[in-house]
């Protein structure tokens, strides 16, 4: 696009140069023939059509090269408001991931802490609280506990929910592989 206008301005300043040349020759050649003799200038309107036609073009070029200068400019200023915000975003993925990965920590402990209480109460005592849960939290918390624990406490609940427990814990270990 530069290039262009590059080429059209040298394009305009050698037909300038051109037209200044003869005019230099014409007035050069009419001051030594002397003063009353007169010669035609030769002229050419075809000639300056074309050159007001190649500085229109110019100035076009020109304004299209400070509206592209001007976009160009847009557009680099939005990529570092994204890049900014990018990057904000990385902190605020990051920042979260350490708040969730403390969470999930602090719940582990907090069902560990649970299940070690469960293992220590005593079976009659464990049952009803288990019978009160639903089967599938009631599995998760049975699957973490020591086996002879958990079963002192499917021994004491009512079959029907020892059962349905029971399913669920085979069935999250369906695809376990076997010894």
């Amino acid at each position: 696009m530069i290039a262009s206008v590059f080429v059209v301005s040298g394009g305009l300043r050698v037909v300038e140069t051109a037209g200044l040349a003869r005019a230099t020759e014409t007035t050069h050649a009419a001051v030594q023939s002397g003063p009353n003799e007169t010669q035609d200038c030769p002229s050419e309107p075809g000639l300056m059509a074309f050159l007001a036609d190649l500085k229109a073009r110019e100035a076009k070029l020109i304004e299209k090269e400070g509206l592209l200068s001007d976009r160009s400019n847009a557009v680099a200023l939005a990529e570092a408001r994204l890049e900014n915000r990018l990057q904000d975003l990385i902190s605020a993925e990051q920042a979260l991931a350490k708040t969730v990965a403390i969470a999930d920590g602090a719940a582990d402990e907090d069902v560990a802490r649970l299940v070690a209480l469960y293992e220590n109460m005593k079976p009659k005592q464990a049952a009803p609280l288990f019978e009160e849960m639903a089967p599938d939290f009631a599995a998760g918390f049975l699957g973490r506990m020591r086996p002879d624990a958990a079963a002192a406490v499917m021994e004491s609940l009512d079959p029907k929910k020892a059962y349905a427990i029971s399913v669920l814990m085979a069935g999250r270990n369906a695809g376990a592989p076997s010894d």
